[in-house]
């Protein structure tokens, strides 16, 4: 419907505006009855609807509505599928129509700088480009069905640890390149209807009053047409946040925050203007919910239970498999072990906390699966409650283990050891369910591990057992989906989209990790996740992107399009893949770029581009994909915008980030005008480094005392000039010169210089 709402805006007192910009109780905006202005339902739910019956909160702690549990980013990520999330996205924006809800919080877009953070589970990836294009597809698809998303914790929140008062100290390329870069991408692609400031501080500024993040770089800079929201109890100074660019407030502050905003406007400190722009904000999404709500909206819950099971496929990765042990055969006997086997953990613990439609035991699924010929047994082997060993429980285990052809021991994370709110200060499972991985393989040669957790885990038992496959969070389906996987109804074909370090210790955030008092400080910078162990030459336990398959794929004939570009064109990049195994299966082919030689500190390689392709034995498929400036570039502090430099880039084509099957190189031209200007610190090397300034350099040089070296100079006494000659700034030359250059010269000199280069554009 068309409505003008400027018109509405005027006709509102002060206290009306400012009134919109607060909840009306905990999941409700508020409306204005005499103005036609509704109140709508925002709710939380990434991975599934939450919607309240009653009772409010925020951390899952009362009961909701039933609504299709699927798996939780952390899995979701690990399919690497952009149309599979997208199809989550329908499911869960018909579930909203169905509960009138008119915004679902989330996805959550947070990097995960280290495996400790309690909140893992709800962020997709390590990796900033895997995180935007997953979040994008989540975006587009809840908001196909004409419901909102609040793209979520908007920014560098990375940890529980006294995160509503933290301040996360990070410098700006760093922002730039890995934690705002998770953000960018969705917001340009697909228009978050909301996007959720966090709790913490960032660089000394609560995030829900930061301009340069809610204005400057999230409004003006990326074109989010939408509005912000707090987190749950996230503002401290109402109207400071208003100005910053927070135009709602949750839950309802009853009525504190409302004075406060109209206190700043009536003395002045608070344009009225920045207070209507607010509200305008407001009212497009409102209404845009409301003329996109469908009255008497069903969903299918059988058919979205059965999407559940097919995505938690997708999602799960096998990260080991010794002599094929997988899958496994449908005859003999299999000793099931482990209460996660009976109480399985489909999902994660806060305010993500889904009340499932229905739920797969584990057990009950691998026996029907399996069919009459397999006998399973089953042993409980620990108890999820706590960590203690029962010496019962294991030699009753065990024994199970030894009368069996397999043995498949269940284990992970129990809730108590991760959840909002809190992080976690290991990466071990507990400990009797180690010790019991270890009991079971004392006495049988094939034991399978199947892992349900939210991050990653330490390994230390790896070496005992033959195959482990890490379920992650797998949602409500999650017992069919590993049935189908271990007994070969379907290949894995889900990848790590973050890296499982062998040790917390080689995590690059873990001597800065949670940080000292209220200040954390991302002393690590743009190396996180594969990009430190990469340039550290530390071995992961499991790289990023690493995931086994029940077939075997060939790489061939990567090429591109052009052989040079200037940045400010694009290039495709083709390569093709065959499945040279005997079943079906699908590959994520993954590409990153690296820098042959750069000006700056850049990671080893960083990810570019990926797809998942599906094929037959047999089949070939040629895969595109299409780089563009920013797949080259780094974040330059000093311009303020994203550069290239001029050189060759390499382009990896492979199947993790460890298992680069292909190279090629590309050259690319960078038409950035730099305008850089000398001055008397500028040194020797920089100016011969410059194209511009280095003839002028040459002929200065010519007259110093410390003449660049000719070429038929002493190459020992050439080197070394040349080495002294490099980081010798301008002033040095006059020092050293004994009166033959003068100061006055040298800026006569300069001036000359950067007219020249103003002139020539350059």
């Amino acid at each position: 419907m068309e409505r003008d709402l400027k018109q509405l805006i005027a006709q509102m007192t002060l206290e009306e505006k400012a009134g919109l910009c607060s909840g009306l109780d905990f999941w409700h905006t508020k409306g204005i009855e005499r103005l036609g202005i509704p109140s709508v339902m925002v709710t939380d739910g990434p991975h599934g609807l939450r919607k309240q019956k009653a009772s409010a909160d925020h951390l899952g702690l009362f009961d909701s509505v039933p609504a299709t549990c699927f798996p939780s980013a952390a899995g979701l990520a690990s399919s690497w599928d952009r149309d599979l999330i997208r199809q989550v996205g329908i499911a869960l924006g018909e579930e909203c129509q169905a509960e009138e809800v008119a915004v679902l919080l989330g996805p959550g877009a947070n990097i995960k700088r280290s495996p400790l953070c309690g909140r893992n589970f709800e962020y997709f990836s390590e990796d900033p480009y895997l995180s935007s294009e997953l979040a994008a597809a989540h975006i587009e698809g809840v908001q196909s069905q004409g419901v909102g998303t609040s793209l979520k914790h908007f920014a560098a929140n990375n940890q529980e640890h006294r995160r509503m008062t933290g301040d996360s100290v990070v410098d700006e390329r760093t922002l730039r390149e890995i934690y705002l870069a998770s953000f960018e991408g969705a917001v340009k692609k697909a228009q978050p209807w909301t996007v959720m400031c966090s709790y913490n501080k960032v660089n000394g500024t609560f995030a829900s009053e930061n301009p340069k993040l809610l204005t400057d770089i999230l409004k003006d800079e990326w074109g989010h047409e939408g509005f912000v929201v707090s987190d749950w109890g996230a503002v401290n100074e109402r109207a400071d946040g208003l100005a910053a660019g927070l135009e709602l407030e949750m839950p309802s502050s009853n009525g504190s925050g409302d004075r406060k905003i109209v206190e700043a406007v009536r003395s002045g400190k608070l344009p009225e203007e920045k207070l209507d722009a607010a509200v305008e904000r407001l009212l497009n999404i409102i209404f845009r919910a409301v003329d996109a709500r469908k009255p008497g909206a069903t969903f299918d819950a059988d058919a979205h239970h059965r999407l559940a099971r097919e995505v938690a496929r997708e999602c799960m990765v096998l990260l080991k498999n010794d002599d094929h042990l997988l899958p496994l055969a449908k005859s003999g006997k299999i000793a099931v072990i482990g209460e996660l086997a009976e109480q399985s953990r489909f999902q994660g613990g806060g305010s993500s906390h889904v009340n499932p439609t229905k739920l797969e035991n584990i057990r009950e699924e691998l026996a029907g699966v399996a069919g009459p010929a397999v006998l399973i047994s089953y042993s409980q082997g620990y108890a999820l409650a706590n960590d203690d060993i029962d010496d019962n429980l294991f030699r009753e285990a065990a024994e199970a283990a030894r009368q069996a052809d397999v043995a498949i021991v269940f284990a992970g994370l129990p809730e108590r050891y991760e959840s909002e709110g809190f992080d976690r200060t290991h990466l071990r499972i507990p400990d009797n369910q180690a010790k019991l991985i270890e009991a079971v393989a004392a006495v049988q040669g094939n034991v399978v591990v199947v892992l349900s957790n939210g991050a990653p885990v330490e390994m230390p038992w790896i070496g005992k057992t033959k195959a482990v496959l890490e379920a992650y969070l797998g949602g409500q389906a999650l017992g069919g989906a590993i049935a189908d996987l271990l007994f070969g109804v379907a290949s894995p074909c889900g990848k790590l989209a973050e890296t499982f370090p062998v040790r917390l210790e080689h995590n690059p955030s873990y001597l800065n990790f949670p940080g000292e008092g209220d200040r954390v400080e991302y002393r690590e910078g743009i190396f996180v996740g594969y990009r430190y162990y990469d340039a550290k030459r530390i071995a992961p336990l499991f790289p990023f992107g690493h995931g086994l398959s029940y077939t075997s794929f060939e790489y061939r004939n990567l090429e591109t399009d052009h052989s040079i570009i200037d940045d400010t064109e694009t290039v495709n990049a083709t390569v093709r893949v065959k499945n040279v195994g005997n079943r079906a299966g699908k590959e994520i082919v993954q590409l990153y770029v690296r820098d042959a030689e750069s000006s700056v500190i850049r990671p080893e390689k960083e990810l570019k581009g990926f797809a998942k392709v599906e094929l037959q034995p047999g089949e070939e498929k040629e895969i595109i994909f299409t780089l563009n400036k920013r797949s080259f570039a780094f974040y330059d502090v000093a311009l303020k915008d994203w550069r290239v430099e001029t050189g060759e880039f390499e382009l990896l084509v492979g199947s993790s980030s460890a298992d680069i099957r292909l190279s090629g190189t590309l050259a690319v031209r960078s038409k950035t005008n730099l305008e850089r200007r000398y001055d008397r610190n500028s040194t020797v090397g920089d100016l011969l480094a410059d194209p511009a300034a280095s003839v002028a350099i040459e002929e200065l040089m010519k007259n110093s005392p410390f003449p660049l070296p000719a070429e038929d100079s002493d190459e020992e006494g050439a080197e070394m000039m040349a080495a002294f000659a490099k980081y010798l700034p301008l002033r040095a030359v006059v020092a050293f010169s004994g009166g033959a250059l003068t100061d006055e010269a040298l800026d006569a000199w300069l001036d000359k210089l950067n007219k020249v280069k103003v002139d020539k554009n350059i």
